[in-house]
C-alpha cells in the first residue's frame, strides 16, 4: 500500500504546487513522472534495505539466484526513477518499468497464493488492482509523451536547444 501512497501523495503534491505557479510542474505528465519516480525510489529501495528478505521470499523456487535477482530488479527499479525525471529518458524509463511491472508480477502472484504475505492489501486481487494501477500510469507517461512528440515538427524535436527536462508550453523554446 505504500507505494499507492507515495505514487498519489508525490503526484497530488506536484499538481497543488503547478498549480500555486511552479510552471514546471504544471503539466499533469510531469507530476505524474515525479510521483511515479518517488514510488520506485521507494520500492527500488526496499530491495536492499527494510523488506530485502521478504522480497527474495517472493522469488518463485523455479527461478535461480532469488537474492539476485532482487538486487537486480531493485537496481532496474532505482534506474527507472531517475531515468523518468528525465524529459528525453521518460518514455523509455517509462515503458522499461511496464515491463518490469509485468515480469516481476508472478512473483506477486506466488506470494499471495503461498501466503508469504498476510496484509489485507497482500492477497492476489489487491496485489493484481494495484498492479494494474501501476502499470496504467506507466503506460500513462508513454502514450503522453507518444502524443507530445508526435505534434512537435521534425525540427522542433530534434534541435539542440531543446530542453533535456519537461517544461510546459509556456516555458518551451518553441513557444517563446
Amino acid at each position: 500500500m505504500e507505494p499507492l501512497i507515495a505514487l498519489v501523495a508525490v503526484t497530488l503534491a506536484l499538481l497543488v504546487a503547478g498549480s500555486a505557479g511552479v510552471r514546471r510542474l504544471r503539466p499533469w505528465p510531469v507530476a505524474l513522472r515525479g510521483g511515479l519516480a518517488a514510488m520506485f525510489t521507494l520500492t527500488g529501495m526496499a530491495h536492499f534495505v527494510g523488506m530485502r528478505a521478504e522480497l527474495v521470499a517472493m522469488v518463485p523456487p523455479s527461478l535461480p539466484n532469488p537474492g539476485l535477482l532482487v538486487t537486480v530488479t531493485g537496481l532496474l527499479e532505482l534506474a527507472g526513477a531517475a531515468g523518468l525525471l528525465i524529459r528525453r529518458t521518460a518514455p523509455w524509463a517509462a515503458g522499461c518499468l511496464t515491463a518490469l511491472l509485468i515480469v516481476m508480477f508472478p512473483a506477486n502472484v506466488y506470494a499471495a497464493v503461498e501466503g508469504l504475505s498476510t496484509g489485507p492489501f497482500e492477497a492476489l486481487i489487491p496485489r493484481t488492482l494495484l498492479q494494474v494501477v501501476f502499470v496504467s500510469a506507466t503506460l500513462a507517461v508513454v502514450i503522453s509523451s507518444l502524443r507530445s512528440r508526435a505534434t512537435e515538427s521534425p525540427s522542433e524535436a530534434h534541435s539542440p536547444s531543446a530542453p533535456d527536462v519537461a517544461l510546459p508550453p509556456a516555458l518551451h523554446p518553441r513557444t517563446r
